[in-house]
């Protein structure tokens, strides 16, 4: 600025040769043109002048462009530019001899535009000679390009398809590399959107590379929601670094974040599988302090990212719950699904909403293909969750799936059969159809910890068949396909399980008295198994019979009046959230074991881990054995 300033004092006061002396910097070196300068020009002017050689130093590419911009013929082009109505006009404007590095960014990115509005094929335009030679100027002239264009500049030369190994693309890119350190956040915030989002190639990743580098460096620069929310959806998967750092800035900037803020957050949280606690804790306390007027579609992603990140917020989900209750019947079949399932993660009973659920399906029941009535299924199964109208809802079900079993994966099918009989609502065509030898084989002989799974689910629709369904006569499960699969080496006992081992040690003042862990022919583990006389007195368990097991170690048949107890150990994570409702797997559990003949002594964690001493817990197992003892008696 302060060079300007000198030469436009110098052309009013002095004429064109003192202007012309001052623009050459030979001429300024000479003794003479040193006197006439000192002579003619006051001492603050001459002290300008030196300092303008010094800012002329320091930023090159403003004095030339400001140059350019100020010599008439440049000001035409410019304005040319600006006005021309259509690409061929911008061409031909850009056949001007006096074309500089600027200007052709200018026009490229006018021509874009234009491009784009009149909704025109790039490819003629890449072909023109005229074109050619405008991207010849801006590569011999990439300097002098405004920092602020390069990537309007970027942008327009991919819109308008220009091939990524070519020379003009390729210093485009080189430029933005160089020139990183001069830009400020908002401009790499957005030039790493734009570059995240594009297709990768070699020279595209370097670039992103060092943006991502970059960001890591000046994070601290963030100064609004939407530059760490973008950073975190597009950029954040390529650095942990990165994103640890924007996490930290999100939590700083938590109590600013809108409610569209926070989904997206959210959502880039769950898909990256980031369970940042401290940020989504910071989150769920402005959602329910701010009162948001949440969307259908913000309450549904938000329940798929807690739900993904099993992160448990109770007035986050009341919230929600109330929210969607409202509108349910506004809702499409995918979205009441999504919801369904993502609550099912989170082990989310609400009632009045699950009914809404229910009523909503059995209304729009043709609007619901066979895969989301599977996903519905699978998730009342696990909440242990029964419609009130389970007739009509069932009938439908059955009325919908029942001809479709065939076209299911093998997985699905046994994920739907075993969730029907968890929900008691298993026939017989369904038991049939995962219980024929040609279906089971193929799942029996998966080794990996999946196929153990499925192994054990066959198990308990094996059981099912045996123990509740009175009608079913086969097929069943061979007994060499009746072995439960071996726990894990490294699996460690849990302080109820060590704390009822204990116990029972001393209650049935002997070993020979008590098993523990045992693995039943129907699927289920027994935290401990004793046999009661009829004096209520223990027996030697391993002398009899044990039909539950696939091996007995005994063989004489158990005395009259003999009672099986089994123990049953319940966690927290065998229970729904913020209840004392045990999920649909464990229900089933206790009702097979419960038929096979055994009375069911609970021990859930939050009352036998309460007890602080050891004859407390002894006479806590004592009164719940003698409490089953007495409810059989009395039947």
């Amino acid at each position: 600025m302060a060079a300007r300033l000198v030469q436009r004092c110098c052309r009013r006061l002095f004429g064109g040769s003192t202007f012309a002396s001052l623009a050459n910097p030979a001429s300024l070196l000479a003794p003479a043109s040193k006197t006439v300068i000192a002579r003619a020009l006051p001492q603050g002017a001459l002290a300008s002048l030196y300092t303008s050689g010094l800012s002329r130093q320091i930023d090159t590419h403003s004095v030339k462009k400001q140059g350019y911009s100020g010599h008439p013929e440049n000001r035409k082009i410019d304005e040319l530019i600006a006005s021309a109505p259509s690409p061929g006009d911008l061409l031909h404007v850009g056949e001007h001899d006096s074309l500089n590095g600027k200007q052709a960014s200018a026009l490229i990115i006018q021509l874009s535009q234009l491009v784009v509005k009149e909704n025109l094929k790039p490819e003629s335009i890449l072909q023109d000679s005229r074109f050619q030679r405008v991207l010849g100027v801006l590569h011999s002239q990439i300097s002098q390009v405004y920092s602020s264009s390069l990537l309007p500049l970027l942008k327009s030369l991919d819109l308008l398809g220009l091939e990524r190994n070519k020379r003009e693309l390729r210093s485009v890119k080189q430029e933005v590399r160089w020139r990183l350190r001069r830009l400020d956040f908002r401009q790499i915030a957005s030039l790493a959107e734009y570059v995240a989002a594009s297709k990768q190639a070699e020279d595209q990743n370097e670039l992103l590379s060092d943006i991502v580098k970059h960001l890591e460096l000046r994070w601290t620069e963030i100064g609004d929601t939407r530059a760490v929310v973008v950073m975190m959806v597009k950029l954040g998967h390529l650095s942990k670094t990165l994103m640890d750092r924007l996490e930290d800035k999100a939590l700083e900037l938590a109590e600013q974040f809108t409610a569209e803020d926070i989904r997206k957050l959210t959502l880039a949280l769950a898909i990256q599988k980031r369970r940042s606690v401290p940020l989504l804790r910071a989150i769920s306390y402005h959602l329910v302090q701010k009162h948001f007027t949440l969307s259908t579609s913000v309450l549904v992603d938000l329940a798929f990212a807690y739900g993904k990140l099993n992160f448990h917020d109770t007035q986050v989900f009341q919230k929600m719950s109330s929210d969607l209750h409202a509108r349910v019947f506004e809702m499409t079949p995918g979205d009441v699904r999504r919801c369904i399932k993502s609550f099912a993660y989170l082990k989310w009973l609400s009632l009045p909403l699950f009914e809404a659920f229910t009523q909503y399906t059995l209304d729009n029941a043709d609007r619901f293909n066979t895969l989301k009535l599977c996903d519905i299924i699978l998730s009342f199964a696990r909440l242990n969750f029964q419609p009130s109208r389970s007739e009509n809802f069932y009938n439908m079900i059955h009325e919908k799936l029942g001809d479709q079993l065939g076209s299911l994966n093998p997985h699905l099918l046994t994920d739907l059969v075993w969730s029907l009989c968890v929900l008691q609502q298993a026939k017989t065509p369904y038991l049939q159809s995962v219980l024929a030898p040609q279906f089971y084989g193929q799942l029996l002989d998966d080794q990996t910890p999946r196929g153990q799974n499925y192994r054990l689910k066959l198990m308990h629709i094996n059981a099912a068949a045996r123990l509740e369904s009175p009608g079913y006569e086969g097929p069943f499960l061979p007994p060499e396909a009746l072995s439960a699969p071996e726990p894990p080496e490294d699996r460690k006992a849990t302080p109820l399980q060590s704390s009822l081992q204990e116990v029972l040690n001393k209650v049935a003042k002997s070993e020979v008295n008590r098993r523990f862990n045992v693995h039943t022919i129907y699927g289920w583990q027994l935290d401990a198994e004793m046999m009661l006389n009829s004096d209520n007195q223990p027996l030697p368990i391993k002398d009899f019979a044990s039909p539950h097991l696939l091996q007995s170690e005994g063989t004489k048949p158990p005395p009259h009046n003999t009672m099986r107890i089994a123990f049953l150990g319940w966690e927290f994570p065998n229970f729904s959230s913020r209840s004392k409702e045990l999920l649909g797997r464990f229900a089933m559990a206790r009702r097979h074991v419960q038929a096979a003949g055994f009375l069911i002594v609970d021990v859930p964690y939050y009352e036998f881990l309460e007890l602080k001493s050891e004859w407390q817990k002894a006479a806590y197992l004592k009164d719940k054995m003698n409490k089953a003892v007495g409810a059989v008696m009395a039947k």
